[in-house]
């Protein structure tokens, strides 16, 4: 099935992706587990606020989303 479907936002909307920082001590128990002692790291969220990934840095966060053809900007 190849049926594209009309979601009501910008194509190019869908290619934006909000980068902002959370504390690790504001994540699940085995998140937590996982930050290898850091404090912050940063989330990675869609244009429908959907978080698709978590890094241990900004730069590795921007790098992660233009390696992937989308367009991060920071969320303040």
């Amino acid at each position: 099935m190849n049926t594209e479907y009309e979601l009501g936002i910008d194509p190019a909307e869908r290619r934006i992706v909000y980068v902002r920082p959370v504390m690790v001590s504001e994540l699940p128990q085995d998140v937590q587990s996982q930050a290898m002692g850091l404090e912050t790291i940063y989330a990675v969220h869609d244009a429908q606020g959907e978080r698709i990934a978590l890094v241990k840095d900004e730069k590795l966060a921007f790098l992660l989303a233009r390696q992937n053809d989308l367009k991060p900007v920071h969320v303040h």
